[in-house]
């Protein structure tokens, strides 16, 4: 089998004994679910990212420049919830120091109230989404997504962070045997932008052709998913729930 075959295959399907066991396999579901929810701010919420707070940055400097169809209320409102939403998914991680599994399960049950709660809006507002519910969803997702990133960045698994692409791009491209390194990984490294691109693509075409609200709907099933089996393959003493595994 091609190393880049065997690569994506051992993320794909890890190794359960492994020091990051089925971590690899749901943080790639997470990265859909960020292209999911990107895809439904960005197009229906007024050219806003609830997920990628580089790119709010990016747009409070057009908003700000005069360019037409940005918002500098709109980029403060999704970066302070996301910030908030840091806060609180630390403060989920660092409650349960001692097991990686109970981390990403407390963590993972406050973003899915945040994005539940989002879908309600969404249901009951109805759209096109203007004023109180516009800020209301970009509150409830960009706090959803905070905790989310406050969660993945404590499992500290190599190449996966559900939102960043720009590092995984470049050790791609750096670490390749064309620019004399160690080998790119692209079989692991490349399921990244694939995912993300995947719920971008889903969302993107959820919205355009309807129902809208069906990119947090499913969103919300793919959290629910990843807790169902982060608490199933975190039983007992399971290896990669250990925090020295990391």
């Amino acid at each position: 089998m091609p190393v880049v075959l065997r690569d994506a295959w051992a993320t794909l399907v890890p190794d359960l004994d492994g020091p990051d066991g089925p971590l690899p396999p749901l943080l790639l579901a997470l990265t859909v679910l960020t292209g999911l929810v990107d895809a439904f701010s960005y197009l229906l919420l007024g050219h806003v990212f609830v997920a990628n707070m580089t790119g709010n940055v990016v747009f409070m400097g057009f908003a700000l420049a005069g360019a037409p169809g940005f918002s500098v209320l709109a980029s403060a409102v999704a970066l302070a919830s996301f910030v908030a939403g840091a806060w609180s998914g630390g403060i989920a991680v660092h409650r349960t120091r001692a097991d990686r599994g109970r981390r990403l399960r407390n963590a993972l049950l406050v973003e899915t109230a945040c994005l539940a709660a989002a879908l309600v809006v969404s249901l009951v507002s109805g759209g096109p989404y203007t004023g109180g519910a516009r800020f209301a969803l970009i509150a409830l997702l960009g706090l959803g997504l905070g905790v989310q990133n406050a969660a993945v960045r404590a499992m500290a698994v190599p190449d996966f962070t559900t939102t960043v692409l720009t590092r995984t791009l470049t050790g791609t491209v750096a670490d390749s045997r064309l620019a004399k390194g160690p080998g790119s990984r692209v079989g692991r490294r490349g399921l990244s932008p694939a995912a993300m691109l995947a719920g971008a693509v889903a969302g993107g075409a959820a919205v355009l052709g309807g129902p809208r609200e069906l990119p947090l709907l499913a969103a919300v099933v793919i959290l629910l998913g990843v807790v169902a089996v982060t608490v199933l393959l975190g039983r007992g003493d399971a290896p990669w729930t250990r925090v020295d595994a990391t």
